[in-house]
């Protein structure tokens, strides 16, 4: 017996919206908290930037996702009504434009248009959407699912460098907050190459540097507005 394929692809919907919530939620609440602490503020001053943020940021990826997610559903729906139309005003210009696809794809004439008259016959739509206009249930948009997922692991993210901050020894809050925070991201990093079925090493590689160049470049500017003010 064959060995069983197994394909992430499903997980796109999902995915993408909790990797990047949770990138977010961890680098903008650890850059802002190693921001203010640079600035000389008070320990009661960094959590309550730290809580703020984290609450902006889980309603700002929320409805960023579901407002643009929302768009992608609107466009997807306009499209099918636009080739559900042109299936019912010129079915014979649709079945041929189908044919031309499988040709282009590596069919012969008769096979294509075989092939495009037996997807026809069973779902002319689906067909259309898929091999035409390139939507799928796999990569279908989902404005509440990508909300709630980028709400629910920007939390998730954010949670960590404020708990680092939180249990931190003064005058190492800036250090303990910077090294949990990469080594965080580098978890972060390689769990969600392994969800996707990728390799693990230049994805949590990647992630750490740009976490470290985001919280460099935040110290930076807390420390000089910090003596200008």
């Amino acid at each position: 017996m064959p060995n069983e394929e197994h394909h992430f692809i499903h997980r796109v919907g999902w995915l993408r919206a909790a990797v990047l919530g949770a990138n977010d939620g961890l680098i903008s609440t650890a850059s802002l908290i190693v921001g203010v602490a640079a600035a000389a503020s008070g320990r009661a001053e960094i959590l309550t930037a730290a809580f703020a943020g984290w609450a902006a940021g889980a309603m700002a990826m929320a409805a960023g996702e579901f407002v643009s997610v929302s768009s992608q559903a609107d466009l997807e729906s306009a499209d099918l009504e636009r080739e559900r139309r042109a299936l019912k005003d010129e079915p014979q210009e649709e079945l041929d434009e189908l044919t031309k696809i499988y040709e282009d794809r590596g069919l012969d004439a008769e096979l294509a248009q075989k092939v495009a008259q037996e997807l026809t016959a069973r779902d002319a739509l689906s067909a259309h959407a898929r091999d035409e206009l390139g939507l799928g249930e796999t990569a279908a948009a989902r404005p509440v699912q990508a909300a709630v997922a980028s709400a629910l692991s920007f939390s998730a993210g954010a949670v960590l460098p404020t708990a680092a901050a939180f249990v931190s020894r003064p005058g190492t809050l800036i250090a303990t907050v910077a090294f949990a925070t990469l080594v965080f991201l580098v978890g972060l990093g390689a769990l969600g190459a392994r969800l996707g079925g990728a390799g693990m090493v230049k994805p949590a590689l990647r992630v750490g540097f740009w976490g470290a160049i985001a919280m460099a470049v935040t110290a930076g500017i807390g420390l000089l507005v910090g003596r200008a003010v």
